[in-house]
């Protein structure tokens, strides 16, 4: 995977549409942004991720011989337009939101100012690897959330849709805040920690329980975490894992972890007797982790019972995301550059009022609370716009504008959220480790308020427009309804 040449992972009527600019001379320069519209799982945020996989496929994307034999054999593009391709590069430039941040709907997560022949190919790829991987990355941090704490590991890589959503799946998902990944080949890529225990066939391939434990201690005793529900979880696998802890403790073997897991039954009862059964025997310290089918609102309602899990492996239902398996970003055209240099803002029309979409070369700013750290907003806005941090900033819904909010002076701080990534066609921006990511990824959602991460009916972030762009896209709106009459 890490070697494949992704540059015909595109959508056809890209480079159909490609062929017409290039046979028609349209080699302007526009604009277009990378955005969604609606937070996945119903939440209250989302989480960025995939950008450094972005900008790989930027910097290496070409078309090789085998590439343009395939484009021939087709018969729809002209021999000039393939001799275009044979030595194309991506000269544009891309900003974006780092990995790692919060992010809500309608802003951009990534902004390609390029010809428009080169943004219109990549605006597959683009949004092919950024759905993906902050799909995971969010669903990752509410199963984080609902762990209060605890440790989650990802353990879906045989659930995943193929190799590459396991993957790249498994390193969003520690993004997220898992703290690491079943997938040794994601370990691999992204020095990122594997983690593990062992199967029920390890269990059945021994005479009994008791020296399946026994062979699986004596190979790994510095982590020892053995899976008891193979025959009944508190008649036999607790009692054999307490006598396997009882004779390393003897030996004097002191584990750096060591616990159980439970695969089935009823996780908080089951949990609760555990607890109970090991701290008689002398082990508080002993880890009880579970799995099955864990997703946030079960995870949320064991707590709730009082489980005494505190270890939780999430495969399934996180590697899919199950109950919201598409992102739904978009791409859309916003400006093109005219001869001076201006770039003259376009806007796109829809019947659905949330498909209308903001124009012109935009940026955006995050609003924080001084006092408490927390977002208060975000404000988006063309480049160029000042603030001034010192005077008063009134926001005001841009559906509903005689909803405004003052923010005082010396009560708010911003900043801004894109940065550049590629210039020129040249990557000009390195990407965190994956661990650095996930840590920025902590700290990010400490700026959340916990209105905003509840499960059910979460408070939204405003995500406001500046008066110029507001005025722009009404005068925009304004002309079109105009030509229609």
């Amino acid at each position: 995977m890490s070697t494949l040449n992704l540059t015909l992972l595109t959508d056809l009527y890209e480079l159909t549409m490609m062929q017409g600019y290039f046979k028609t001379g349209n080699r302007d320069v526009a604009v277009f942004d990378a955005f969604y519209r609606t937070n996945p799982c119903n939440g209250g945020y989302a989480i960025c991720a995939g950008l450094e996989q972005v900008i790989d496929y930027i910097e290496n994307l070409h078309f090789d011989e085998e590439d343009i034999a395939y484009l021939r054999s087709l018969h729809i593009f002209d021999e000039d337009f393939l001799d275009y391709l044979s030595h194309f590069h991506f000269s544009g430039d891309i900003y974006a939101i780092p990995e790692g941040s919060v992010m809500f709907p309608r802003e951009p997560m990534i902004k390609v100012v390029a010809p428009i022949m080169e943004a219109q190919l990549i605006e597959t790829a683009i949004l092919n690897i950024v759905n993906h991987q902050s799909l995971i990355a969010t669903k990752a941090a509410r199963v984080c959330y609902a762990a209060q704490g605890d440790g989650v590991m990802e353990f879906g890589l045989r659930r995943a849709q193929g190799p590459d959503s396991g993957t790249y799946g498994a390193r969003a998902a520690v993004i997220g805040g898992c703290k690491g990944t079943s997938n040794v080949l994601t370990g691999q890529l992204f020095d990122v920690p594997v983690l593990g225990t062992h199967a029920h066939s390890w269990i059945m391939s021994f005479p009994d329980e008791y020296t399946a434990f026994k062979e699986y201690a004596k190979l790994y005793p510095d982590a020892c975490t053995l899976l008891v529900d193979t025959y009944d979880t508190l008649k036999s696998g607790i009692p054999n894992a307490i006598r396997v802890f009882t004779e390393m403790r003897e030996a004097g073997i002191k584990p750096k972890m060591y616990g159980i897991r439970m695969d089935s039954g009823d996780l908080a009862y089951l949990s609760k007797q555990v607890r109970k059964m090991l701290d008689a025997a002398g082990f508080p310290d002993a880890v009880i982790s579970a799995s099955n089918d864990l997703d946030e609102y079960l995870i949320e309602t064991l707590k709730s019972q009082g489980a005494t899990i505190t270890s939780w492996g999430v495969g399934t239902n996180l590697i899919t995301s199950k109950d919201n398996p598409s992102f739904g970003g978009v791409y859309k055209l916003a400006a093109i550059q005219d001869e001076s240099g201006e770039f003259i803002p376009k806007i796109k029309l829809s019947e659905n009022t949330e498909k209308v979409t903001n124009p012109g070369n935009k940026t955006f700013y995050r609003i924080y609370d001084n006092e408490t750290g927390k977002i208060k907003a975000d404000l988006i806005c063309l480049v160029g716009e000042a603030f001034d941090e010192s005077k008063d900033l009134m926001l005001f819904d841009p559906a509903e504008p005689w909803k405004k909010t003052k923010l005082k002076a010396g009560k708010y701080h911003m900043r801004e959220m894109l940065v550049p990534v590629i210039k020129g066609g040249k990557a000009i921006y390195k990407s965190p480790s994956v661990m650095e990511i996930r840590e920025i990824c902590m700290k990010e959602k400490d700026t959340l308020w916990d209105e905003n991460k509840r499960f059910v009916n979460p408070q939204e972030i405003h995500v406001d427009l500046s008066e110029k762009l507001y005025n722009l896209k009404n005068d925009l709106l304004n002309q079109l309804h105009k030509i229609e009459e």
